[in-house]
């Protein structure tokens, strides 16, 4: 017979358990919660006005190098470091693993890979005129990653 001592360790061994499942269930879901909500916020800013007509003037514009496609953009640069900074930023969260590839996929996937088809010998080039090798990292991280995952389905 079980005598009442060793049933309330009991009781109190399975209460504490239930506790740390229950903790980690809600962590997990938060965490769930808070990249999506992370990945939301990105959305709406690629989904704005300004951001696709930056993103369609130099998807669109037809270029042969860096000082070239700033002539395309009216001498605009700023044009192109905010789409490509979106990007970049987009990039540098999936790689610290603050966002779901597969969410971020969903909603810019195809996207990345267009302007980083188009983008990538200028960006090259910014990177050996700047004497930095990272310029745009996280954005061919983000790429990489896109395609990689694309392979795999």
């Amino acid at each position: 017979m079980v005598d009442i001592s060793t049933l309330s360790i009991v009781i109190a061994a399975s209460g504490v358990t239930a506790a740390a499942i229950y903790y980690s269930l809600q962590v997990r879901i938060q965490t769930r919660v808070r990249q999506t909500d992370l990945l939301m916020r990105l959305y709406s800013t690629w989904d704005s006005l300004e951001f696709q007509e930056s993103w369609h003037r130099i998807y669109w514009a037809e270029f042969k190098d860096y000082d070239d496609l700033v002539q395309k953009l009216g001498g605009k640069r700023h044009i192109g470091s905010y789409v490509l900074y979106f990007y970049e930023e987009v990039g540098a969260l999936l790689r610290d693993k603050l966002i779901d590839i597969n969410l971020a996929d969903k909603l810019l996937g195809n996207s990345v890979r267009q302007m980083w088809e188009k983008v990538k010998p200028i960006i090259e080039e910014a990177r050996t005129r700047s004497s930095d090798p990272r310029l745009y990292e996280h954005f061919e991280y983000l790429y990489n990653e896109m395609r990689k995952r694309e392979q795999r389905q």
